[in-house]
């Protein structure tokens, strides 16, 4: 790839202002496979004034220019569907099955779903004697991580282009080579210079400059909480929107009704897909205290048959976690649980037998947990699991609430009307009911902690909308 030390501004291929690169790591073989540019403020500048340019023309482009601009890139993004996979397998570590199946397919996916909510959405309307206008927000500066890499650039660049805005994007060093392709596909799809920029770097440098660009109207940042409080702060001095999809630690309630060995068998599988590393994993399992033994039983055993190593072997379930700053936090976090008094059913410290390279993590069950433990209070990102006991609805409620996070909950019963009043209840974003899959029409994002705005389908594309409102406006006859 012979962009992988350039970046995308202004639509063209250009040398960074610094000379600065790092390695990007393979995390199954923890050898390099290639150097990324680490930019500096003057790149940033330089993608600014590119989108700030680009933005008087495209902010003025007709819907539909900009659906036949979108059912182009999904057509290129298509053809190179493969290569993206192939990247995202090699620099994060998910399998290729999940890399072919889930990974790439999903930034496709919303660029398709942006297509149909764009060709519904009506920007105009009169009440009164007032006309009121959604129209683009203006320049977007995005920050995205490394699990779902593509996932997390479409969701948030696809209604971008749909409203009418310009963007530079900051992806993450550990895992950029999926975003360089990306930036590859949208060339070729012929997006107009200066709406997509890319620029690559390290968050306190290149994210904090776009942050804090005079000339960025709106940041869009997904990542830990940590570094969305980092984002937010940089913003406040020049007030510009700042859309946050931040950290989780989803409760998944098993009600006493469920199918003990289905839904806790399909929960398990579930946390540990992409090694554990997504942000609305069902990390906090949520069981009646009477039946905790019995529902451990059936975590322990799922759990052993989770085949965990080379991502690119066919029977791989899990791969390693994306690096050794993340292997190292999870196996302090494994022991902080065993030190805690929480019991271990399985897994534990240390690499799963027979792999002795690779940042691989054995799937971990802990049960016994209590709420005030550190494994259920701080994100793992990890394929760990923690079983908390509850004595009856109104504790598995008050338990699913006490938590920092409000992303996503998850509950399991074969009552649907009990299921759905108790999530009614729970401070979150988003609800699966009985293993039900995210649904890219339904909107993301989170309460408390876990951030502000919502992406995915029509939600999405208005967060990169601003109203307007024109008063004693006559409307045409």
């Amino acid at each position: 790839m012979s962009n992988r030390t350039k970046f995308y501004i202004n639509g063209e291929w250009v040398e960074p202002t610094t000379s600065e690169t790092i390695d990007v790591i393979n995390p199954a073989t923890e050898q390099s496979i290639g150097q990324v540019a680490m930019g500096g403020a003057a790149d940033v500048d330089k993608a600014v004034a590119a989108a700030k340019a680009a933005f008087e023309t495209f902010s003025q482009t007709t819907k539909e220019e900009r659906i036949a601009l979108l059912e182009a890139i999904v057509a290129k993004y298509v053809e190179r569907m493969g290569d993206v996979a192939a990247a995202i397998s090699e620099e994060m570590g998910a399998p290729l099955s999940l890399a072919n199946k889930a990974q790439a397919p999903a930034g496709a996916g919303h660029f398709m779903t942006t297509i149909k909510v764009l060709k519904e959405y009506e920007f105009e309307e009169d009440i009164g004697t007032s006309h009121i206008i959604k129209e683009a927000a203006g320049v977007c500066g995005f920050i995205t991580p490394w699990n779902w890499p593509i996932n997390q650039i479409a969701c948030k660049v696809a209604p971008a282009i749909a409203a009418g805005c310009t963007m530079v994007l900051k992806p993450s060093e550990v895992a950029p080579y999926n975003a360089i392709l990306f930036a590859e596909i949208l060339d070729a799809a012929g997006v107009p210079a200066g709406v997509f920029n890319l620029v690559n770097g390290d968050g306190p440098v290149v994210g904090g400059t776009l942050s804090a660009h005079p000339d960025v109207d709106m940041m869009s940042f997904t990542g830990s909480t940590r570094a969305g409080v980092e984002v937010a702060k940089n913003a406040a001095p020049t007030v510009k929107r700042v859309a946050q999809e931040l950290g989780g630690k989803s409760a998944n309630i098993i009600l006493d009704d469920a199918d003990f060995g289905k839904a806790i068998a399909r929960d398990v599988f579930g946390l540990v897909t992409n090694s554990g590393q997504s942000c609305n994993a069902p990390t906090r399992m949520l069981v009646p205290m009477s039946r905790m033994d019995e529902a451990a039983a059936v975590a322990k055993a799922a759990a052993e048959k989770v085949k965990v190593g080379d991502p690119n072997a066919e029977d791989t379930m899990i791969g390693p976690v994306v690096s050794e700053v993340q292997y190292n936090k999870i196996q302090a976090l494994i022991q902080a649980g065993i030190d805690e008094g929480a019991r271990l059913e399985t897994g534990g410290t240390g690499r799963p037998d027979g792999l002795n390279a690779g940042f691989y993590i054995k799937p971990t069950v802990f049960s016994h947990v209590t709420n005030d433990m550190t494994i259920a209070q701080e994100e793992i990102f990890g394929p760990v699991l923690t079983m908390i006991g509850y004595e009856d609805d109104e504790d598995a409620i008050r338990i699913a609430n006490d938590t920092v996070y409000g992303l996503s909950g998850y509950i399991s019963s074969e009552n649907s009307d009990r299921a759905k009043n108790i999530a009614r209840k729970i401070r979150t974003g988003n609800i699966h009911l009985n293993g039900a899959p995210a649904d890219q029409n339904a909107p993301f994002g989170g309460y408390k902690q876990s951030g502000n705005g919502r992406e995915w389908g029509r939600y999405g594309l208005e967060e990169f909308l601003e109203t307007k409102a024109i008063m004693g406006y006559t409307p045409k006859s």
